[in-house]
């Protein structure tokens, strides 16, 4: 595995993809696959690029949860990573890379925050500041050299994911003036994916014995799928894992997925954080705290959905059983990330929807859009 090539660039070095594209790309690798391995990229502050590059790019995902009715509780050591850059300091090898002919997918994971452009990005910044930004000018890299078309994955939680980021690079590379055939080759021989990304990922217990020596363990929960919408004009080359599924049409998936599990996250921030409760564990083992989150989620959310989108009630008790899993603790300080942006996606959609249909707004989630969280 580690004399695999580098065929994966991935904006983002978070515990999201880490337990989530990473672990795939990773199982595929001890299959025999041979997906390749991962650049990260880290574009916000912290240390996460330096502490993996300590590791030699592994970690552990402790498998944690509740499975086929029988607990589960094992770790799984991670070697898919070859390196992680940070893009403030190594933006020109991030470039050579793009350009690399043994490249073949780009994954992002910028959170709802990274779906815009910046007006005062450059070309010539090293790197441009905003998402959109970063993946015209890898794009335009890689076109100069003459290397094929990419398959670009953005893992962010925004319906129809793929279409708008590459919106954005279009905007983005029209403001560069930059050539007409290069969007063309954008557009039209690159393939982008919408998908739905769903697992629920935590930072590993402190008091695990793996944490003393692995500063990036994290904790994934059994659960896990990435939904892929069939383009038009076929299904690119990809890899098989149990995980992933392409789909006709992704709506049901997405619908379910970002307007109950991640909505009560985000409900559970807007009512509980700052108020006694720091984890989504302890909100499911209050008595009161867990009858206000389940009626959100019966009398505001599946209400609002359940007529155009089968087994709404199923997925959110399904839910509700993911949200007690033993193993994790799930920080709302983690979940509040962005909350606002959130909640436009998350929200404000049911809000609509439901007053549409009863002639009057939900109370507790129009609650919820309009508190304000601790900082």
């Amino acid at each position: 595995m580690q004399n695999q090539p580098e065929t994966i660039l991935q904006f983002g070095a978070g515990r999201f993809l880490r337990g989530f594209f990473d672990r795939f790309v990773h199982q595929a690798n001890l299959e025999g696959q041979n997906v390749g391995r991962i650049v990260i990229v880290q574009s916000t502050p912290g240390s996460r690029a330096n502490t993996l590059a300590d590791q030699n790019g592994v970690y552990h995902a402790l498998y944690r949860g509740v499975e086929d009715g029988q607990v589960v509780d094992r770790p799984m050591k991670i070697e898919s990573v070859s390196r992680a850059l940070v893009a403030g300091e190594n933006w020109p090898e991030i470039l050579r890379i793009a350009a690399s002919p043994e490249l073949k997918y780009i994954v992002t994971n910028a959170t709802e925050a990274g779906y815009e452009t910046d007006g005062t990005d450059k070309l010539t910044d090293s790197p441009p500041k905003s998402l959109p930004g970063k993946l015209a000018s890898v794009l335009w890299a890689r076109y100069q050299a003459g290397s094929s078309p990419l398959v670009i994955l953005p893992c962010e939680l925004i319906e129809q994911n793929a279409d708008k980021v590459c919106k954005l690079v279009v905007d983005q590379a029209t403001s560069w003036n930059l050539p007409t055939d290069f969007i063309s080759w954008v557009t039209d021989q690159c393939w982008w994916l919408n998908n739905l990304v769903d697992c629920i990922i935590t930072d590993g217990p402190a008091d695990h014995p793996l944490a003393a020596t692995d500063k990036m363990l994290i904790a994934v929960e059994p659960y896990a799928l990435l939904a892929i919408q069939k383009p038009a004009r076929g299904v690119p080359p990809l890899f098989s894992s149990p995980y992933l599924h392409v789909v006709d049409d992704m709506s049901p998936f997405f619908l379910r997925k970002v307007r109950i599990l991640n909505a009560v996250h985000s409900c559970m921030v807007a009512k509980f954080y700052g108020h006694g409760f720091d984890t989504v564990q302890q909100v499911m083992a209050d008595k009161a705290a867990n009858r206000w989150c389940r009626d959100v989620v019966f009398e505001e959310i599946v209400p609002a959905l359940v007529a155009r989108v089968e087994g709404v009630a199923e997925f959110a008790d399904m839910a509700f059983d993911r949200f007690r899993n033993p193993f994790q603790v799930h920080l709302l300080k983690n979940i509040s990330l962005n909350h606002d942006a959130k909640l436009l996606v998350r929200i404000a959609p049911t809000i609509e929807e439901y007053t549409s249909i009863y002639g009057r707004p939900p109370k507790r989630l129009t609650e919820v859009f309009q508190t304000k969280i601790p900082v």
